[in-house]
């Protein structure tokens, strides 16, 4: 029976590279079977404790963080060595030998966190949102959404989706099939809400043809 590494990813922003680069790592050991817990926007020591605490009783954990705040990176440090956890810093060195490469002094040790405005951690909120509800894949996002976009294939509805989430909205959309059924939720929203894509018909039969082909 294969052994079981319960990986937690914390991080004070989406978590995407620290668990891109867990999984690169954990894919060098295929007799190990890993799970992988992300916690993204941990900005806080009283989030950071929660989520320390939540794991703290977990076998086999292995702690993995891209953090920029000194305070929260010496927190996770002294909660593994008082809980005789691993942890890995995944940031930090890679910060420290570019300081001394550039020698500009990086912007973290400073406490780069408290930089990053309450704009930016939107803006990311909203594109994890035009992810998660693209295409229609839970109807229950279109009740959250600031804006939901409608259209049949190929008239660049997730393309916008992810450009509007840039401008801090929370956009869902759903395809338009012949004879399928749209969810009641779309009628539950304020119409303003709803825009409607369309497309020339010979662009969207050639750019179908050209996917066939």
């Amino acid at each position: 029976m294969s052994e079981q590494v319960n990986v937690v990813i914390i991080s004070d922003s989406v978590g995407e590279t620290g668990f891109k680069l867990m999984q690169a790592a954990s894919a060098q050991f295929p007799n190990t079977d890993f799970t992988f817990n992300r916690y993204p926007f941990i900005t806080t020591m009283q989030k950071l404790q929660a989520v320390l605490t939540e794991n703290q009783h977990q076998d086999n954990l292995l702690i993995a963080h891209t953090l920029l705040s000194k305070e929260l990176n010496d927190e996770v440090f002294r909660f593994g060595r008082a809980n005789k956890v691993k942890t890995i810093d995944l940031i930090t060195d890679a910060i420290n030998v570019i300081g001394k490469l550039t020698n500009e002094k990086p912007s973290g040790e400073s406490g780069a966190i408290h930089h990053l405005t309450q704009k930016y951690f939107d803006r990311i909120s909203a594109m994890e949102f035009a992810v998660m509800y693209d295409d229609g894949k839970d109807p229950k996002g279109f009740l959250k959404a600031d804006v939901v976009l409608l259209g049949v294939s190929r008239t660049s509805k997730t393309p916008l989706s992810l450009f509007l989430a840039n401008k801090n909205l929370k956009v869902a959309n759903l395809p338009l099939v012949p004879q399928a059924h749209i969810p009641d939720e779309i009628f539950k929203i304020n119409p303003t809400q709803i825009i409607g894509l369309t497309n020339d018909p010979a662009v969207l039969n050639r750019i179908r043809r050209e996917r066939e082909e």
